[in-house]
């Protein structure tokens, strides 16, 4: 029975460590996509930093990327940033995949 508990304990484990995992490389995904998004709309040093967390923070409005994605394209729009919604998707998938590789190699 103790070889039973031991086998849930370590699914348990995995499936914590996974989600902390993708948690994490979202976050940083946002802080990647405020970066570059805030180079677009002209921003940089503590102006870029703090655009950068107000993206990350975007996220914790509903599940999913749609809040990210419309708070990049929102500004985009208000400030004539000329980017499609395929162009900042993409930008999304690529920095994923950076950030996935970061906190991996970290």
């Amino acid at each position: 029975m103790s070889s039973m508990n031991d086998r849930e304990k370590a699914f348990e484990n995995k499936f914590a460590h996974d989600a902390e995992l993708k948690f994490k490389a979202e976050a940083r995904r946002n802080k990647l996509l405020g970066l570059w998004a805030a180079e677009l709309l002209g921003k940089t040093g503590t102006d870029a930093e703090d655009y950068a967390k107000s993206v990350v923070m975007a996220d914790f409005e509903e599940a999913g990327d749609e809040d990210v994605f419309r708070k990049v394209r929102g500004d985009f729009d208000a400030n004539g940033v000329v980017q499609s919604d395929h162009q900042i998707r993409r930008q999304m998938l690529e920095l994923l995949a950076i950030a996935v590789d970061q906190i991996q190699n970290s």
